[in-house]
């Protein structure tokens, strides 16, 4: 459940109404703010119930503390560098490369104890490559089949990629909610990403 979703509907409207539903719930807010604000928002979620939700480690390393500290049962991940960026972006931004600025960013959310990192894929060798990493979930957004289009992604990957390359948990948005019209339904998109994954494991195991 993304910033969307939750302005048009409310918090606790939406994660009850998918607890309901039998849903794990990620809490996609996105939290970037003061220390004490992010340890009220990460208790309130915590009270909520949700199984996930992120905060931006950008927000500093007495930011991810205080969410460390605050997130309860909840698994609480890092968002690195949105995919959006481009690596001339990320320039501008952060004034050094993509690659610099995940790796700084995983290794932060890493030493204060958060449980994982929202990145592309395009980086998952270079986390699960660092010892001070590797061990973090990787949270993968930017998720295109070869059928999708890419829209305003800069930094994609298909889901048999991600996986391959050790993604633990796939976002996968817009190309399940807005198929190509050759997609006869978004339960169609679903189950021809799904495809996809269980015959990348097929193949792990033959």
């Amino acid at each position: 459940m993304g910033l969307e979703l939750l302005t048009a509907e409310g918090s606790r409207r939406v994660v009850e109404g998918l607890a309901d539903l039998g849903c794990r719930v990620f809490y996609d807010g996105k939290f970037n703010d003061i220390p004490n604000t992010i340890a009220g928002a990460a208790r309130a979620l915590s009270k909520l119930g949700v199984w996930m939700f992120d905060v931006h480690a950008s927000s500093g390393l007495e930011s991810l503390r205080a969410c460390s500290e605050n997130r309860g049962p909840a698994l609480a991940v890092a968002v690195t560098v949105l995919t959006s960026f481009s690596s001339g972006g990320a320039q501008d931004v952060f004034g050094s490369t993509i690659e610099t600025k995940v790796l700084r960013l995983a290794t932060m959310a890493a030493r204060e104890q958060l449980d994982g990192v929202v990145c592309s894929a395009q980086e998952l060798p270079i986390l699960k490559g660092s010892v001070e990493t590797r061990d973090l979930l990787t949270v993968v957004p930017g998720i295109r089949p070869r059928w999708a289009e890419t829209g305003d992604q800069r930094r994609v990957m298909t889901p048999g990629d991600a996986v391959r390359d050790g993604a633990d948990y796939l976002v996968i948005g817009r190309p399940i909610l807005k198929p190509p019209t050759s997609i006869p339904s978004r339960k169609a998109a679903a189950a021809m990403i799904r495809a996809e994954i269980e015959e990348l494991d097929k193949g792990g195991a033959s």
